[in-house]
């Protein structure tokens, strides 16, 4: 018995999902539009402002498929109606980060600068106080491209251990480790 698959999802206002004949879910909201195929083994069923998700057989791949499907299409409606937000912060010195239009430009102490090109679903901004390390806003109504755009953003300069210099997420934990000590 799926958990996450059995739960219904409830339907905010201003948004509407569509199941069509060829098992792809469409849902609309203010923030935007998405879609995503449906495994023919899985059902979906809009009644009375909630979303339900049933599997044909009992077998070991429908059940998983069950929870994965819910998780997805709950994360379409949040998305379409709420959107999601992830902010980086550059830890090193001299790192910096520019918008200019659609184009990302970082100075992440290589011997250039790493201009990256965001998708237009992503919007940004950045962040530059003094005193205080840089920043980048990303928000997106579709949370798998956020994720690709931040994971491609954070490869350019991982988060190093021993002092912490890197791209890093805000509200995620990083290993720290303490480095050589005298044994003297």
């Amino acid at each position: 018995m799926s958990r996450i698959g059995n739960a219904p999802i409830s339907l905010p206002k201003g948004v509407e999902l569509q199941v069509s004949d060829k098992n792809l879910v469409t849902a609309k909201g203010p923030k935007g539009e998405l879609h995503q195929e449906i495994n023919p083994a899985i059902k979906v069923a809009v009644q009375e402002g909630q979303v339900l998700l049933t599997r044909s057989t009992e077998q070991k791949q429908h059940r998983a498929l069950h929870g994965l499907y819910r998780a997805l299409i709950n994360n379409m409606v949040k998305g379409v109606s709420e959107g999601y937000n992830i902010e980086l912060e550059l830890v090193g010195v001299g790192y910096r980060a520019t918008a200019k239009g659609q184009l990302l430009e970082l100075s992440l102490g290589y011997s250039h600068n790493v201009a990256f090109e965001l998708p237009k679903e992503v919007k940004f901004e950045t962040k530059a106080e003094r005193g205080q390390t840089p920043r980048i806003l990303l928000a997106s109504h579709d949370k798998q491209l956020l994720g690709q755009v931040v994971a491609k953003i954070t490869s350019l300069r991982k988060p190093e251990p021993y002092k912490g210099k890197g791209i890093k997420v805000i509200g995620r934990q990083y290993r720290r480790k303490a480095g050589k000590t005298a044994s003297k």
